[in-house]
């Protein structure tokens, strides 16, 4: 199931009505095209079964509520004007989640971890300290760079707790979140195959799913914890 122009004309017509009443007048507008998405999601969930274990049942619980919590934000318009979906990796020793972002000019898919806690967080840096070549090999593969480019993911100004500030791999233990990310136009979101990118981008992520799912699992001496 693709997504479709009047999808993207939703988007954009409540972006600009960005309030209850325009909403309530055109629920019928909005089901139609979540139910929409929805189909879109389980496309990419029936591909990505394929070759991985994903815990998130179907692809109407993979996507996040257009309802928006207004209540510590300065932003009080009540609807978020994209669709976002998250696919989550089954079992503890599967690590990390995908991510899809739909919306005009903004599109983009990808996955990591955004909001590591503070025992992985120390673990993958321990890691990185004690030997960072595999992951710096699998973001400089050529493939993985094409596609995503970088790591991005928030950062601190100087070295974390614990590790020194000229450490050889400061560059990397500096990040408090692992992302990478790979951005599309608005003509490849509307290609029929757009599923299918989906799922392809997706896959390139798993040299590094796997390299984060081996540290944190287990413990410094590779010893498992699970």
């Amino acid at each position: 199931m693709p997504i479709t122009s009047n999808n993207f004309d939703f988007l954009n017509t409540l972006k600009q009505n960005n309030n209850r009443d325009w909403f309530n007048e055109n629920k019928q507008w909005y089901l139609k095209n979540h139910e929409e998405t929805i189909a879109f999601a389980d496309e990419v969930l029936s591909l990505m079964n394929q070759h991985d274990n994903i815990e998130t049942p179907n692809g109407k619980k993979s996507l996040f509520r257009i309802y928006k919590d207004t209540r510590f934000s300065k932003d009080k318009t009540p609807y978020k004007t994209h669709w976002g979906g998250y696919l989550r990796r089954a079992t503890n020793a599967l690590r990390g989640g995908y991510y899809f972002h739909i919306e005009p000019g903004n599109s983009f898919v990808g996955g990591g971890f955004w909001g590591p806690n503070a025992d992985d967080l120390k673990r993958i840096r321990e890691e990185i300290a004690i030997d960072s070549t595999d992951l710096r090999e699998i973001l400089a593969d050529k493939n993985f760079a094409a596609t995503f480019k970088e790591l991005k993911g928030e950062q601190l100004k100087t070295a974390p707790k614990g590790f020194p500030k000229d450490h050889p791999d400061i560059d990397l233990l500096r990040y408090k979140q692992f992302i990478v990310s790979k951005s599309f136009t608005d003509k490849e979101v509307l290609s029929n195959d757009f599923y299918e990118t989906v799922n392809t981008t997706f896959k390139q992520l798993r040299p590094f799913f796997d390299y984060m799912s081996e540290v944190l699992t287990t413990d410094a001496n590779g010893v498992s914890i699970i």
